[in-house]
């Protein structure tokens, strides 16, 4: 008989989802499961712990889903969201809806606790069952772009439908990131923050107009002139002329940006005005 119970972030419970990402996912994804990552990425956000679902078949963890806690702009005004995440469902019970149910469990939760909306970037495979299925909105495909220099035209940061509210804490957690952290710089447009991503030569970008200061986050002593971007800029922001779109055949799965409210305060995205990177998922 399957059983639900929410996440646990104490040592054993971390060891317990561990063990199922090996189940899950090939040699290469799972490592990236550290008891270090799960414990900065379950814990340690300022913006607040983990909020999921477990699955049991008496003392079998047959699936798991969590989402995590940040703060974000919508049309201008601030609001709580969780960030869609890790999901596994083990082998052995696969097939079974069990994903479904902790989502709904999941977000009939956050939004008891006063959470607006959720958010996620899902792959091709993925998509199809959070629109049909949990009645997610499909905000577009992300950006994954080759280029140099700024991405922004001067004029830029109107007010943007969807953004992440990086607070000091919440930016210094995320550059933290033990697997992969981020560094920072001051450019001609804002603070640009750096990720290693496909080479050393090729680091994933963001910039922020207005980032609050981070002391503890490195600066970048020097960095490549080509940049990975990956993610979307409203329409009216964006200046692409000098950065080169990746194939489809050349991607190893297209990303799209997915949103669902859960409160009266926020509706559906309006594509042409979102302002995403690779800070604001766990892309790098």
């Amino acid at each position: 008989m399957i059983t639900f119970a929410n996440v646990e972030t104490t040592p054993e419970a971390l060891q317990r989802y561990r063990a199922l990402f090996t189940a899950c996912f090939p040699a290469g994804a799972a490592e990236r499961f550290s008891a270090e990552y799960l414990d900065w990425l379950y814990r340690a956000n300022p913006d607040g712990r983990v909020i999921g679902f477990d699955a049991w078949d008496g003392d079998t963890l047959a699936a798991h889903y969590v989402c995590l806690p940040a703060q974000a702009r919508f049309e201008g005004q601030t609001v709580r969201v969780l960030l869609s995440l890790n999901t596994a469902t083990h082998p052995s019970y696969q097939g079974q809806g069990l994903f479904s149910q902790l989502a709904h469990m999941c977000y009939d939760a956050a939004t008891a606790l006063g959470f607006d909306a959720v958010y996620g970037v899902a792959n091709a495979n993925s998509t199809p069952g959070f629109i049909r299925k949990l009645g997610f909105q499909l905000v577009g495909p992300l950006e994954a772009r080759i280029g140099f220099g700024p991405l922004l035209r001067k004029d830029s940061q109107r007010t943007a439908s969807f953004e992440r509210h990086w607070s000091a804490a919440a930016l210094a957690w995320r550059c933290a990131n033990p697997n992969n952290p981020v560094q920072r710089r001051n450019g001609a447009q804002g603070s640009e923050f750096f990720a290693p991503s496909l080479s050393p030569l090729l680091p994933a970008i963001a910039t922020l107009a207005h980032a609050p200061a981070t002391p503890a986050v490195a600066s970048v002593r020097w960095a490549s002139p080509l940049r990975l971007f990956i993610g979307m800029l409203p329409e009216a922001e964006r200046a692409y002329w000098n950065y080169a779109s990746i194939p489809q055949r050349l991607r190893p799965s297209p990303l799209n940006l997915i949103f669902k409210p859960l409160s009266a305060r926020v509706t559906r995205l309006d594509p042409a005005r979102i302002r995403f990177s690779f800070l604001d998922f766990d892309a790098y």
